[in-house]
């Protein structure tokens, strides 16, 4: 770490998706994996990255976001990813951390919905095999 920068750490989870945040004074750049935000290919999942750095220009005008990610699809990474910088926002400014909570709970808070598991002699968790009567 270089002197003179301060440097925090975040993670966010969804479903499979893990996520580390590193958050650096900086020009609001939002890197994922090495990418940069605007090159990402899903737009809905640009979106869902985007809201709670809306919720805190200044904070985000002002800090560069590094994240690794790894795990799950685009979308639960996206979760995740905004999870963390949820998390990071939360941390910087109360008055922001309600703000957030009074929107969407979730994006501090995690999600706990998982996949069920697959049950012994069915075809998934819920699906059993056609009944045939004749």
């Amino acid at each position: 770490m270089t002197r003179g920068v301060t440097q925090q750490i975040f993670t966010g989870f969804r479903k499979e998706a893990r996520v580390r945040l590193r958050v650096k004074s900086g020009k609001g750049n939002v890197f994922i994996n090495g990418t940069p935000l605007h090159l990402l290919g899903d737009e809905i999942a640009r979106e869902k990255i985007m809201t709670p750095l809306r919720m805190d220009e200044k904070f985000w005008k002002s800090h560069d976001f590094f994240l690794h990610a790894e795990g799950g699809g685009m979308i639960g990474v996206a979760d995740a990813v905004a999870q963390a910088i949820a998390r990071s926002i939360a941390a910087s400014n109360p008055a922001t951390k309600e703000k957030i909570m009074g929107y969407n709970r979730y994006l501090l808070a995690g999600d706990p919905r998982r996949t069920e598991p697959k049950k012994p002699n069915r075809r998934s968790a819920r699906r059993f095999k056609q009944k045939s009567y004749r």
